[in-house]
């Protein structure tokens, strides 16, 4: 015999399950993609290993951390994340896994990127 709903549960039984999915689903939603980055720094040539943590929901980028420090601010241009740490300049490209940073003019670094 057929209760004439569909789903199989009662009205008192739906705002339960309702939020088990919701708490289920909600470490699935937030995530954080970690990159390693070899810079390469003009004009000493010298490289130095560099890490990008950037957590992220589904809608937005909510916090980046440059070599594990967390960054007060940054901008998103696409695929390009904007910010800068202690003096430099860093764009990072998530697409082309790519590293850019600029010292004041004083030296500048380019490398790539791998995800971890």
């Amino acid at each position: 015999m057929s209760t004439g709903r569909a789903s199989g549960c009662s009205g008192a039984e739906r705002p339960g399950l309702v939020l088990a999915l919701l708490l289920t689903a909600a470490p699935a939603l937030a995530a954080t993609a970690r990159y390693r980055c070899e810079a390469v720094y003009m004009p000493a040539r010298s490289t130095w290993v560099r890490s990008v943590e950037i957590a992220h929901d589904l809608r937005r980028v909510q916090a980046v951390r440059i070599d594990g420090v967390p960054v007060h601010s940054f901008a998103v241009d696409g695929t390009v994340i904007r910010t800068a740490l202690d003096n430099e300049r860093i764009a990072f490209d998530t697409a082309a896994l790519g590293w850019q940073s600029d010292f004041r003019g004083l030296a500048q670094a380019q490398g790539r990127c791998e995800r971890e």
